[in-house]
């Protein structure tokens, strides 16, 4: 278990790691075919690394290179690896040089113009996150000084580790658009196993994003989780640890208080116990008939509406919450809740209507009254 959880955890495992390294290769044979046939995953198994090639069953936004914050930073960091193809395992380089290759390679996508600040972010950006995951190293110099100005000159060396970073597929997306190519290229071809594919993707969705859901009950997805329901959470408990709960219109695996791994929800911040707040908040209305669910479980109301139950929460329970979401502006922390639950599939928005998700009623939490009684107390 410990073996398959690292390699989820982790984008890879790289030989300097021994001890983990070792370990996780020693192990992983035992859950081999749960990644392979299940999941439907490559892994790699090479005396640099180990790494498990993670595609999900559908695109999320939090699985996202979290160091980037433009698309602009994704375009360079592509650039970077085209660029460290040519080179040899060891090989140095010059950042100017890199510069040079970058400005050909982007040009008929982007503009590239250095003396925007803002693009020369972007660079530092990517060069960190590929100094980060051990695809370059910088022998003299900072990747960082190159927000002062592109002339700054820093000395790298190629490890040969970018020609593991990109995962492989199994046809041609050079004439892709979008990322529900992904989602739809592999069952277009009337010989693919469409059945086991169904298959990959729903372990897929289980096992690397925090919940699954249907609006309807033909679902051919769902109809295969509920008919399989004693296998899937067999498997999945087995490889991972955890237990499937299957609902109305939505699955979900969850691992026990004391045996979590990886980013979880709820965890020890003040963001997620407001979160915890809110949907306790919802889940109340829901049950009082003020507030309606539609055929697929899910509740829509206008952003207005969302700030409100959110004052709701403070009032009721903000003296239990930190200075900073005490006092934060209402617009500012209707932000700041927003991305998390849509983090989590709690929640997504739609052209100024938010959108609650079905595992709002499920994951709720309130504070212990005397507890209350103590914070008001506290803070007068």
């Amino acid at each position: 278990m410990e073996a398959v959880r690292a390699l989820m955890e982790q984008y890879w495992i790289r030989k300097e790691d021994r001890e983990l390294y070792g370990k996780t290769k020693r192990e992983i044979n035992r859950f081999r075919k749960f990644l392979t046939e299940q999941l439907g995953w490559n892994l790699i198994s090479n005396e640099r690394i180990l790494k498990l090639e993670k595609i999900p069953a559908h695109a999320e936004s939090f699985m996202g290179i979290t160091e980037f914050t433009e698309v602009r930073d994704y375009c360079m960091f592509c650039a970077i690896l085209i660029f460290l193809e040519d080179k040899e395992d060891g090989e140095q380089f010059l950042l100017s040089e890199l510069v040079s290759m970058l400005e050909a390679q982007l040009q008929e996508s982007m503009e590239i113009d250095w003396t925007m600040f803002i693009q020369r972010k972007s660079l530092v950006r990517a060069l960190k996150f590929a100094e980060k995951m051990g695809l370059l190293e910088a022998f003299d110099g900072f990747s960082e000084n190159v927000a002062g100005g592109i002339e700054h000159e820093v000395l790298y060396e190629n490890t040969g580790l970018s020609r593991y970073f990109a995962s492989n597929f199994g046809y041609s997306i050079s004439d892709f658009s979008s990322y529900k190519d992904f989602e739809t290229e592999p069952v277009k071809d009337l010989e693919t196993d469409r059945g086991h594919f169904r298959i990959n993707r729903v372990y897929r969705q289980l096992a690397a994003a925090p919940a699954m859901y249907w609006d309807q009950a033909e679902d051919p997805d769902a109809l295969y989780l509920k008919n399989q329901r004693q296998w899937v959470g067999k498997y999945l408990d087995e490889a991972l640890g955890g237990r499937l709960h299957i609902h109305k219109n939505g699955a979900f695996f969850v691992m026990e208080e004391d045996d979590c791994f990886g980013e979880f929800h709820p965890r020890e911040a003040t963001v997620s116990e407001v979160t915890l707040n809110i949907c306790a908040e919802l889940r109340q209305r829901v049950e009082e008939g003020t507030m309606k669910k539609e055929m697929n479980d899910c509740i829509c109301i206008s952003s207005g509406e969302f700030g409100e139950i959110l004052e709701a929460c403070r009032k009721k329970y903000g003296c239990a919450w930190s200075k900073e979401f005490r006092e934060m502006q209402r617009e500012k922390l209707e932000i700041v809740i927003l991305e998390y639950m849509r983090s989590w599939m709690l929640a997504g928005t739609e052209d100024g209507m938010v959108w609650l998700f079905p595992a709002v009623g499920k994951f709720t939490g309130v504070y212990p009254q005397d507890f209350l009684q103590r914070e008001e107390e506290k803070h007068g």
